[in-house]
Parts: C-alpha cells; structure tokens; sequence
C-alpha cells in the first residue's frame, strides 16, 4: 500500500504541475490571442469571464458525476481536454474557433480542478498528514515554468500554436501515462453518518464558511494577478520592465510558502497556519497600499504571495476533513467558489480604482482576506467525524490511515 500512495502522490502531483503550465501559457498569452483573432477591448472581457463560468458548471458537473465515475477516471480524461483545448486556442483562425476553444478548456478546467483536489483530500486522509499543500506548491511551479515558455514565446515572437505544440507533446503522453497510478479514496463510512444529514452528505451551511475563505483568497489572487503591473506603472510610477516583477516575484513566493506550508499545518495545526496567512496577506495589501515606491510596492506583493498561498489548500483540506464521507461532492462545490472570486475580484478592484483610487482599492481585498479570521475555526480537526480516533496531536491534517508516510 505504502508504493500504491508514493506512486498516486507523484502522478497526482505530476497532473498539478501539468495545470500550472497550461493555465499559465493561456492567460499569459492573452494581448497574442486578442491580436491573432482580432478581439476588441470591448469583447475580450465577455471572452475572458466566460472560461471560469463555465469551469463553474464543469465543477458542478463534476460533482453529479462522481456519484458514478471514481474522479481518477474524470481527471484521467480531463486533463488531456484541457491541453488539446489549449493547443486548439492556438491553432484557429475565426473568432467562433477560439470561443470554441474556451468553452472546452472552461467546462475541461472545471472537472480538471474539482477531480485533482478531491483525490489530494482523500490521499492525505490515507497518509495521515498535511500534504495538500505540497500539490499545490507543485501547481506554481508549473506556473512558473508556463509563464517562462509564454515569456520565450513572445520573445522569439513565434506563433501561439508554434509555442503551444511542443508543450503539449510533452505533457499530454505523461499526463496519460502518470494517470495509471492515481489513487481513489476509499469510503471512510456511509454518508448517513455525516454531521446533519443531507442527501449528498453535504450540509451547505456548514460548508458556507469555506466557501467564503475561498472567495476571498481568489478575490485577493485576481488582485495581483490582474492589477499589479498597472499598479506598479501608473500608482507608483515604475517602469515597463519593472511593473512584469511583481507577478513573478508574487509567484515564487506562493510556490516557497506552499513548499514549507505542510511543516507548518503538521507542527502548528491548520488553524494557525491559515490565521497566519491571512494577517500576513492583510500586511500584504497594507504595505502596497501605502507603498511611496515600486521597491516597497514589491515588498507587499511579496508578503502577499506568502499569505495568500496557504488559504486554498487548507480550504479544500478542511472541507475534506468536515464532511469525510461525501468529500468528493464536497470539494467539488467548495471549487466553484475559486471562479466566483476569480470572476468578482478583477472587476470589482477596476470599479473601485476607477471610482474612487487604486490605493483605497487595495482596501478591500485586505478587509476581506481579514474576514477569514472570522472563520478560521473551520480549518480545525473534526475528531467526532474524521479519522476514526486516529488523529495526532498538533496535527491538523490527518484521516484512517497513520502509516508514516
């Protein structure tokens, strides 16, 4: 059992980093895919809001299919819609070619994320210990070996399809392959004996408090993700070059923090851990906010990155831990929450920059990412409905199996 867990922890993992570089090389070639296609400014926005709607039905979706299909055999064949998607964007030449495009990688990324993160919650019940967070670490280097290659193919001005083909012959046939070895969970009981019922298991408002937390990080993810190059180059009046920096600086930090955050959860509990994350990511948004200079505006891109990449991890995770024996739907209806503060936090930082200014703007995200404070009680163990009297002290993160991985 020990080599089956190792071997579903690698292709599992390996399936997030594949997500990281293709989500990465999409949204870092947008101004390259407005131009071959010639969308205006006016109807790239309907274009753009339209992938993670979608990926909120595919969620959704994702969550009635379970019931049937094990998610292994969901991400088995999502992920290569995902890549062939991706490579579809890059080789149309009509605009209902790219929409149809979108509308595969939108409805593809919704199962691809919902399925990935139901099979990290139930491989970390069997290890008995925090490694969500691991996966997601794996997710941002992904992103940023995918913003690399988008960076060479602009540089070298190749064609999108030029730049997509060889990436996707690589990860495509390995992505396939590694899915032999993913690991379903095994039900940890009957759903009946979930906390409060429900014909799924699922109890919406128990659940509601980390549907928040996971708005309110993405809120604050689409901030930087969206706002903070204009930030730097029109607030705080740093060059072109300079304004690309805080993104990559915001990137390497997440992938630092979720790299050392698994520690943290095991020697300080899940609790701690996201209270930490989200007063650091508040410092964050402060310290841009009042930022005299480019310099300082890095240093709370830096404090944000650090922050805000533990919050969704330790969601799913959570989640996962409230409602052991219906996890799946779980996780799937938690991840439709990342679009829905995907889709409000760029507009609503643009509203409020335009409005009133993009210093109060930064505010608001920063109140909200406070709010998780609120909440931080959710993260904790459930010994009453996990684990079966397995858990560890000081550990947040455990499930029935406690073999030491």
């Amino acid at each position: 059992m020990t080599d089956v867990l190792r071997r579903g922890r690698a292709s599992l993992a390996f399936s997030f980093f594949a997500q990281g570089v293709a989500f990465a090389l999409l949204v870092t070639r947008i101004p390259a895919i407005q131009d071959r296609y010639g969308i205006s400014d006016a109807l790239l926005p309907a274009f753009l809001a339209a992938v993670p709607v979608l990926a909120g039905v595919g969620s959704v979706t994702t969550e009635k299919l379970v019931k049937r299909i094990p998610p292994s055999r969901l991400l088995r064949w999502a992920q290569p819609v995902v890549l062939l998607a991706l490579l579809g964007v890059g080789a149309g030449d009509a605009t209902v070619e790219l929409a149809i495009a979108l509308a595969a990688f939108g409805l593809a990324v919704g199962a691809l994320d919902a399925s990935m993160n139901m099979l990290g919650v139930s491989l970390q019940r069997a290890y008995g210990r925090s490694i969500m967070l691991s996966f997601h670490a794996v997710f941002s280097l992904g992103g940023i070996v995918g913003a690399s290659l988008a960076w060479v193919g602009a540089h070298w001005d190749l064609a999108l399809f030029v730049s997509y083909l060889p990436v996707v012959a690589v990860l495509l046939p390995a992505a396939f392959v590694g899915s032999r070895w993913y690991v379903d969970s095994d039900d940890p009981g009957p759903v009946e004996a979930q906390a409060g019922g429900g014909g799924d298991g699922v109890v919406f408002k128990a659940l509601l408090p980390l549907c928040l937390v996971m708005t309110f990080a993405y809120i604050g993810d689409s901030t930087v993700s969206n706002w903070s190059a204009k930030y730097l180059e029109d607030v705080l009046g740093s060059s072109e070059q300079l304004a690309t920096v805080p993104y990559n600086v915001y990137m390497v930090t997440t992938l630092i923090g979720r790299g050392l955050g698994d520690f943290g959860v095991r020697r300080f509990g899940a609790v701690t851990v996201v209270r930490v994350g989200a007063v650091v990511a508040a410092l964050g948004f402060a310290v841009v906010a009042v930022a005299p200079g480019a310099w300082v505006g890095m240093l709370g891109f830096t404090l944000l990155g650090l922050g805000l990449c533990v919050l969704v991890p330790q969601t799913f995770a959570a989640a996962g831990r409230l409602f052991p024996a219906a996890s799946d739907a779980a996780v799937a209806r938690l991840n439709v929450f990342n679009y829905v503060g995907f889709l409000v936090g760029s507009p609503l930082v643009g509203a409020l920059g335009d409005a009133w200014s993009y210093r109060g703007a930064m505010l608001v995200p920063m109140v909200l990412v406070l709010v998780t404070l609120v909440y931080a009680r959710s993260f904790a163990a459930q010994p009453d409905r996990y684990g079966g009297g397995h858990e560890r002290p000081r550990t947040a993160d455990v499930g029935r199996g406690s073999n030491g991985l």
